[in-house]
């Protein structure tokens, strides 16, 4: 297994990915998939902004991705990020997830964000249980903030303080 930044080739595997998740899990609440045009423009959206796509490969395929984004568009929000991490369903259990996050982490830390926050839905314990591992609290319980396949979702929010700097305006 390797991990990368990706290209925008691998927007097709990384929209497989997330239309699993989507179709099958509450870990998007969407209920609608993406197409490869959509992931590209994502992809771009991303890149533009300065933000990683990472992806993990093996034997040349995608086998998951990673990234983050701007938490909330207000100026006073521009030190904290919101983050994802998806892997393929085959490929699950085998670390991926760790590594991918991991690596995210030492991202956002290079380019001197302060805070990475997760929105995880609450009963999704495996997520919750590697955030925990690496060092992300828990801030908030959200009770029935969503829905998907007929049922209430509740929503935790963890995060990670990534550096001690008292300053916001100091460089990290």
């Amino acid at each position: 297994m390797t991990l990368r930044f990706a290209l925008k080739e691998d927007c097709a595997a990384i929209a497989g990915i997330y239309n699993h998740a989507v179709v099958n899990t509450a870990t998007i609440w969407n209920d609608k998939t993406v197409d490869v045009e959509n992931r590209l423009a994502w992809f771009a959206a991303r890149q533009q902004a300065g933000f990683p796509v990472l992806i993990s490969e093996e034997d040349g395929q995608v086998t998951g991705y990673a990234s983050f984004g701007d938490w909330r568009a207000f100026d006073g929000f521009r030190h904290t990020v919101e983050h994802s991490v998806y892997v393929h369903p085959e490929h699950q259990g085998k670390g991926l997830g760790r590594a991918l996050l991991s690596q995210l982490i030492e991202e956002a830390r290079r380019i001197g964000k302060h805070v990475m926050v997760a929105g995880i839905e609450s009963h999704n314990h495996a997520s919750l249980h590697l955030h925990h591992q690496l060092g992300f609290v828990i801030v908030a319980q959200m009770p029935q903030v969503g829905t998907k396949f007929g049922r209430w979702l509740d929503l935790t929010f963890m995060q990670l303080q990534l550096d001690d700097r008292r300053d916001p305006d100091a460089i990290g």
